[in-house]
């Protein structure tokens, strides 16, 4: 043990030291989720103090020790066990048996980012990364339906799925907003979606919009001949209007897979995410991360980073989460935070910030195991027909503010097409309309199918050429646009 560490154990009262162990032998053993958080109390205690209160309350523990705990409740006592003291990183492992044995994700940040974020004895508590034990994944739900169920749908593989939010988000009555779907479908694209505020306006009534989205649906699918997706706001005042909605979609006619349920996770609460998993595995659930902001921006000193929202969606079974774009778009967000978030909820083994994780439910050695990560590093299938060997992936929804032009500039940066792109302006402020604009992208991922560049390829497609020409006009016409998909 570094001669700091052990200065430091010397300030801990006797509480504090039931919250600590420096020398745990196997954090990795199966017993605990592990987190690490950078950490930054104030005057009146030091790091390892601190991190020990934030142990304390994120599990067993309250201000003072309690005569009423017992032997066994020490045992689900959290553990500080490991310090950056140049970085202000602390490492806390928390016995997952603490933890509500429902698959209950709501419960696990209940404890870990809930009441600890506003303790005043702490300047800042961001937490980086989780980690998850093979053995704790086992509770959890999981995706159910994935974006390959909707590729199989779509019958569109090796290219991102192509998608819009109606814009502007709202305003629209129910007919002018299908009309805008009818457009985008129209000019080629596969998956419209409604944005975070899509409710029961009396502007554009819930049952209405979705009875006119379906007949543009069917009206493009029979013009095109190809098959389209819908995301439905789904997220609603209490458990039973937001069922409603959802057997109102169902009810409609849709074929199965061209509808999505969307639900505002962070707002409407993950008992609301899970109660959509739970209730329609058959379904693909689509959370949008509004409101997110308020923790993961880099700048905020407390919360926790788009990884860890993201890992937690994907333990929670959504079929996809908002990730960002990169820095690409007109969101906060660098790829070092966005791209790594993507990656980990797509792949079997991906590293995060401090942690390698594991998606696998059996032993990593396991000969089987070992061929799902090759399979998965070269984009096959996998957990089809043998989903008891690990939890399936979660899809990577990427918008705000890209636009033809920066499809292939993100798919470089994010070095797959395994996701669904949602542009608003960049397709609605197309100059001749949103149905050119669809088609422009459409185009625009053909050219980089085909690696052609852009402007070669636009030569010989007009839509493309005036998505560009207005793309690159600097600043004011792009910045209506922008400021227009905002609002």
């Amino acid at each position: 043990m570094k001669k700091e560490h052990k200065q430091l154990l010397k300030t801990l009262n006797e509480k504090q030291q039931a919250y600590v162990n420096l020398n745990l032998p196997d954090p990795k053993n199966g017993e605990y989720l592990l987190t690490v958080f950078h950490l930054v109390p104030n005057e009146k205690l030091n790091i390892l103090q601190a991190a020990t209160e934030v142990a304390a309350e994120s599990s067993t523990g309250t201000t003072f020790k309690v005569q009423t705990e017992t032997p066994f409740s020490r045992e689900m006592n959290a553990l500080v066990y490991q310090l950056d003291l140049k970085k202000n990183l602390v490492w806390i492992a928390y016995p997952w048996r603490l933890f509500d044995r429902g698959g209950n994700v709501q419960n696990i940040l209940t404890y870990i980012v809930g009441n600890v974020l506003g303790m005043k004895k702490i300047n800042t508590l961001k937490l980086l990364d989780v980690w998850f034990s093979p053995v704790m994944l086992e509770q959890y739900d999981g995706p159910s339906y994935t974006i390959d169920d909707m590729r199989k749908y779509l019958d569109v593989y090796d290219r991102p799925i192509l998608g819009t939010i109606v814009k502007p988000k709202m305003g629209l009555t129910s007919a002018e907003y299908a009309e805008v779907a009818y457009d985008f479908w129209a000019g080629g694209g596969d998956f419209v979606k409604n944005d975070e505020p899509q409710a029961n306006q009396d502007f554009c009534p819930y049952d209405k919009m979705v009875r006119y989205v379906k007949k543009a649906m069917d009206k493009a699918v029979k013009e095109t001949g190809k098959k389209k997706v819908h995301s439905f706001n789904v997220s609603a005042a209490d458990f039973d209007t937001m069922i409603k909605r959802c057997e109102m979609i169902r009810n409609a006619g849709f074929e199965p897979g061209s509808y999505a349920f969307l639900i505002d996770g962070i707002t409407a609460g993950w008992t609301a995410v899970q109660t959509l998993r739970r209730r329609y595995p058959d379904v693909f659930i689509h959370f949008h991360r509004a409101g997110h902001g308020g923790f993961t921006r880099p700048e905020n000193p407390m919360g926790f980073t788009v990884l860890v929202l993201s890992k937690f969606a994907r333990l929670a079974g959504v079929s996809g989460i908002h990730t960002g774009t990169a820095g690409v778009g007109k969101m906060s967000g660098k790829p070092e935070e966005d791209v790594v978030a993507a990656h980990n909820i797509l792949s079997y083994i991906a590293k995060g910030h401090f942690f390698e994780q594991s998606w696998g439910k059996i032993p990593e050695k396991d000969e089987d195991a070992s061929k799902l990560v090759h399979e998965d590093a070269i984009h096959h299938l996998i957990l089809e027909d043998d989903s008891w060997r690990g939890m399936k992936k979660c899809c990577p929804i990427i918008s705000g503010g890209l636009n033809p032009m920066l499809l292939k500039p993100f798919i470089d940066i994010m070095n797959n097409t395994d996701f669904i792109t949602t542009m608003g302006a960049g397709v609605h402020a197309h100059p001749r309309g949103t149905k050119a604009g669809a088609t422009a992208l459409v185009q625009a991922c053909e050219a980089y199918l085909k690696k052609i560049d852009i402007k070669e390829y636009a030569k010989d497609h007009p839509e493309l050429a005036e998505a560009i020409k207005f793309f690159s006009k600097k600043p004011k016409d792009v910045e209506v646009a922008e400021e227009t998909e905002k609002s």
